[in-house]
């Protein structure tokens, strides 16, 4: 019996989310290297293991030391933090670990420092703007590449970007426009280097323009992570259907306040986080309530949204012709904004069918 604000998986979606990006990958001769970070699950892995994945991309050490139990080519899609070198040594001594750099401090530490080989990708700022080396900055670029290039432990991989900007879009048609040109960035740096190094990577992620595009041309492979649960933010942006969406919380209504047409519930911004999409019809919102659907749901419910919260409190927006159809105790099912987020906080699964798996 469900009695505190639980998260729900289902098993159903999410596969069938995990095998569209898959076949999407193995049609256009891609490498498929799924982002980790919002599943947190070595069971949830295994499902991409089915479908012969055998990479992973995480975004921190801890988790690679998790994932490490039982995946052996992991990278780290974020910027090398020199001061858990020592996490660095015991996981590049147990797998084929790359890291991400994007300056030469960091290289000089790993030759200081570094007591087992690994490898290492350039990380690009392809317009998302928050970290990486600019895409026209060659000098800092060959710096760096003659740099790798002196240290026998160190292997250069190839450069890796992620195209977050294409969170800001609104629509299929500006997400293509967004990997176009990200794309575009990165076969420009691969066709000056190609030459030197042969085997260069151009590794290329993000949930819309994976989702979205049919042309990745000239990449070599793609990261993805949100995708095997989707959200409503992904929705909003282009990038599912609202029936992709594999996680939804179940929360018990705490209290009815008629006289403004709201419901409180016991789901807050420590079991959702306080990320909120701004919906072109109901303004500022931080959940969609969900019709409860056999043992899964179903439709999002017209007009009941999720419209503040706070520490433990959710409060949900009603229809006035419908808000005495819900009763103290009940649960509301409602889709999260940001899958990633809701999971990492709640740090375990119940699926439809019973089952609960947990995460790192």
């Amino acid at each position: 019996m469900i009695r505190v604000p639980t998260l729900f998986l289902d098993v159903k979606r999410c596969k069938k989310n995990i095998e569209k990006i898959a076949s999407k990958a193995k049609k256009q001769g891609l490498e498929f290297r799924p982002h980790a970070k919002t599943h947190q699950s070595l069971e949830v892995s295994k499902w991409f293991r089915e479908v012969g994945v055998n990479k992973l991309t995480v975004s921190s050490l801890k988790m690679a030391e998790y994932f490490a139990e039982e995946w052996d080519d992991i990278t780290v899609a974020f910027p090398t933090n020199i001061l858990e070198i020592q996490t660095i040594n015991k996981l590049a001594k147990k797998i084929q670990l790359n890291l991400c750099v994007e300056n030469f401090e960091v290289l000089e530490y790993l030759n200081k420092h570094l007591e087992h080989p690994l490898g290492i990708f350039l990380k690009i700022d392809s317009g998302y703007n928050r970290t990486g080396i600019a895409v026209d900055n060659f000098k800092l670029i060959n710096t760096l590449l003659l740099k790798i290039r002196k240290q026998k432990s160190l292997e250069f991989k190839g450069f890796l970007a992620h195209a977050g900007h294409s969170y800001k879009c609104r629509s299929k048609e500006a997400i293509e426009v967004v990997h176009q040109k990200s794309k575009k960035q990165l076969l420009l740096l691969k066709k000056r280097f190609k030459n030197q190094y042969p085997h260069l990577i151009i590794s290329l992620g993000d949930t819309p323009c994976c989702s979205v595009s049919e042309d990745f041309s000239g990449i070599d492979e793609i990261r993805p992570g949100n995708f095997v649960f989707y959200d409503l933010t992904q929705n909003i942006i282009g990038s599912n259907d609202l029936n992709e969406i594999a996680v939804a919380m179940a929360c018990p209504i705490v209290a009815k306040h008629a006289d403004r047409n709201e419901i409180v519930i016991y789901g807050g911004g420590i079991h959702f986080s306080k990320d909120r999409i701004d919906d072109p019809e109901d303004g500022i919102i931080f959940g969609r309530v969900v019709e409860k659907k056999g043992a899964s749901w179903g439709a999002c419910v017209p007009k009941m949204f999720l419209k503040s919260l706070s520490q433990e409190h959710g409060v949900v927006s009603v229809p006035k012709a419908t808000i005495n159809d819900y009763n103290i105790g009940d649960l509301l099912w409602i889709l999260p904004v940001h899958s990633c987020m809701a999971a990492d906080l709640m740090k375990e699964f119940h699926t439809v069918d019973g089952e609960v798996f947990s995460m790192m």
